[in-house]
């Protein structure tokens, strides 16, 4: 009975856990990340969608289009939520190419490469973000 008694106990509990903290994480990769360059704004990506340097997009080889990602700048902590619109060449052996408003908020846009930690995350995950956290397209 008192099993019984904790094993609601926790169920109900974990209502109490914001979305964030709940939230699993498919894959995690760390490498290099890059930034597009100007003369592809306004070009056509593989998803389809209408490249915007000022959005908050990347490419990326292997996750399927319009997948969530979090991408952290290793060197100083700073991290933003990305939608995988696009996807790198071949041959290119850095793990995400991000938008340069993504680069700026992750603070390498003078450096033009940064060491990153990409994450999945869930729009559940970004719907518990407070709005100001974030800007996707």
């Amino acid at each position: 009975m008192v099993k019984c008694g904790v094993a609601i106990l926790l169920v109900s509990l974990i209502g109490w856990v914001p979305a964030y903290a709940q939230q699993k994480i498919a894959a995690v990769t760390v490498g290099t990340a890059s930034y597009y360059a100007q003369k592809f704004h306004g070009r056509m990506t593989a998803s389809g969608e209408v490249f915007d340097n000022n959005g908050m997009t990347a490419a990326h080889n292997t996750l399927p289009m319009g997948t969530l990602i979090k991408v952290t700048n290793i060197r100083n902590h700073r991290w933003v939520i990305v939608k995988v619109t696009d996807r790198l060449h071949a041959a290119n052996r850095r793990i995400v190419d991000l938008t340069q408003a993504a680069a700026k908020k992750l603070g390498f846009i003078h450096w033009g490469l940064t060491k990153v930690k990409v994450e999945v995350v869930s729009q559940e995950f970004v719907n518990s973000l407070p709005r100001w956290d974030i800007a996707l397209n």
